[in-house]
This record gives structure tokens, C-alpha cells and sequence, in this order.
């Protein structure tokens, strides 16, 4: 892994954090949600809309990033890209094991 990988995965795991963030503010567990993209790429402000239950089926994995279409890193394999969002995943390796490390849910169990 290299510097800028991991700086990119840091980012994920970040927005990824807010996210986990906005979906336990929600009161109204219905309808759809703003989340941010979760790329990792500078600049990246990119806001995707979609259910609580859309949300936990990306959050599944903890290697799994939420991200606008056509979004994600050259080193992340595309699990979804459809017209509303796209899910990428981290690698095996140093990538994957920094996004499993970070994830709010492991963290939390």
C-alpha cells in the first residue's frame, strides 16, 4: 500500500464514519436519506440519496464503501454501480485490513 492508497482509504473510512453518524440521527426511518460519497477523493462533495435499508445492505461488509455512480479508487473492486449509487469493495491485503480495522461497527462490538 502506498501513501496515496492510504491516505484515499483513510478519507473512506471517514466519510464512512459520518455516514454511520447521519443514519443514527435519523428519526424518520423512512424515505429517502442524503449520505456523502464515500471515495476518498479530494473534493469529492457528491451526495447520495437513498434508504436506511439501501444503506445497511453497503454497510454488510466492512470492507464495502458507499459511493456516487462511477465513483471509487482505481484499487477498489466495483460491487455495484447503478444509476442511484455504487458500492466498492477494498481488496484483500493492507487496503482491505485498513478498512476492516476501521470500521465504526467492528469498533463498536
Amino acid at each position: 500500500m502506498d501513501a496515496y492508497e492510504e491516505y484515499v482509504a483513510l478519507n473512506e473510512a471517514t466519510f464512512r464514519d459520518v455516514n454511520e453518524g447521519i443514519e443514527a440521527g435519523r428519526r424518520d426511518r423512512t424515505g429517502l436519506v442524503p449520505f456523502v460519497c464515500e471515495c476518498g477523493e479530494i473534493g469529492c462533495n457528491a451526495v447520495v440519496p437513498l434508504t436506511l435499508e439501501e444503506y445497511e445492505g453497503v454497510r454488510e461488509g466492512a470492507r464495502c464503501f458507499l459511493v456516487a455512480p462511477g465513483h471509487g479508487a482505481a484499487f477498489d473492486e466495483v460491487e455495484r454501480d447503478g444509476d442511484r449509487y455504487g458500492v466498492v469493495r477494498k481488496p484483500d491485503g493492507p487496503l482491505g485490513e485498513l478498512a476492516e480495522r476501521t470500521d465504526p461497527r467492528r469498533r463498536e462490538a
